[in-house]
């Protein structure tokens, strides 16, 4: 048994250090150490030796496990070096080629839009709000003069989620215009930009999730000819001097008066394109002043105060403040668009 535990040393020994991969690497230590490896069947012999025999050959096997332990050590990380060492070369950069040019990015044109709006009204002394994307229907339409069952309910349909139709995706940045009025002190000016989301069908002036500005102020002796000087002066700071606008009558429950404003089609120039629908005009938000119900709700008392609100699409601002035709580009991320900007 001595001399196969020394032939076994051997042998071993001179394996590990002529190993060359770690698979062989591992085939040498099943071979040698595993459960049914030489040492494991050297040392199933032990029972045939004596009493006096068997603690030297017991010393003399631990020896032998502890010597191909250690070698089968060293030749682990002799390969692992020698894998770094060759991974090293095969990853060797060249320090002198010219690196790849890093190309700056810039902001979006919707929000460089966005960015010019809030300094339009910062600068006329408005606070700038923002508000939850998941919102309660109670807010989004009860609050602003639209109980279950209006009609105006139907064409700002939005997703919700449960089943009363209690908790929505706002289809308005509106709700932030109750939220301020029971919050902020009188006499107040806000703006609220963010995501909304209807059931609008995809084409060259919708989506089904786009942005709004909101915008709202309440004070003493406020008129329709505040709500009409405002949005005109905002348009003009978007667009240029002499930018045509027009405002229209309409209805919203939430203002009454009620009026909607367009912006002369920057494509045609009014004569008429896809763009505009043939109209010559491109809407760009509706405005009024605020329902007299609307405050009541909101604890204000309309025989003291008055305000007007207005919202307005962010996309279709930054269609016609960038000369942009479609606006379906704004959302499609594609290169060639966006570094015209």
């Amino acid at each position: 048994m001595k001399e196969q535990l020394a032939r076994m040393r051997a042998e071993a020994l001179a394996a590990l250090e002529a190993v060359k991969d770690a698979a062989a690497l591992d085939e040498l230590r099943v071979k040698y150490l595993g459960k049914k490896g030489e040492l494991t069947a050297v040392l199933k012999q032990m029972g045939r030796l004596s009493a006096e025999e068997r603690p030297a050959m017991g010393a003399l096997a631990n020896e032998v496990r502890a010597a191909v332990e250690t070698a089968l050590e060293t030749a682990s990380k002799k390969l692992e070096e020698a894998a770094l060492e060759r991974k090293l070369k095969a990853e060797t950069v060249d320090v002198t080629i010219p690196g790849k040019t890093a190309h700056m990015g810039h902001r979006h044109p919707m929000y460089m839009a966005l960015d010019e709006i809030k300094e339009i009204f910062v600068g006329m002394g408005f606070t700038v709000l923002d508000g939850p994307e998941v919102e309660l229907a109670e807010l989004n339409f009860d609050r602003l003069n639209a109980e279950e069952g209006h009609p105006s309910r139907d064409w700002s349909d939005t997703f919700y989620f449960d089943a009363d139709s209690r908790v929505m995706l706002r289809s308005q940045t509106s709700p932030m215009q109750v939220r301020a009025m029971e919050t902020m002190e009188l006499p107040m000016r806000i703006i609220a930009p963010g995501r909304v989301y209807r059931k609008d069908e995809v084409d060259a002036t919708h989506s089904p999730m786009f942005h709004q500005v909101e915008g709202m102020v309440i004070d003493k002796n406020v008129t329709m000819a505040d709500l009409k000087g405002t949005l005109n002066k905002l348009v003009e700071q978007l667009y240029g001097p002499g930018t045509r606008t027009r405002f229209r009558p309409h209805h919203f429950p939430f203002t009454e008066p009620s009026c909607e404003m367009d912006v002369q089609c920057h494509k045609c120039g009014g004569a008429g394109c896809p763009t505009c629908k043939g109209e010559g005009w491109i809407e760009l938000l509706g405005a009024g002043m605020i329902h007299p119900t609307v405050l009541e709700m909101s604890g204000i008392d309309p025989n003291v105060w008055s305000g007007w609100a207005f919202g307005i699409g962010l996309e279709r601002t930054a269609m016609r403040r960038f000369k942009i035709a479609d606006l379906r580009l704004i959302f499609e991320n594609d290169v060639r668009f966006l570094e015209q900007f």
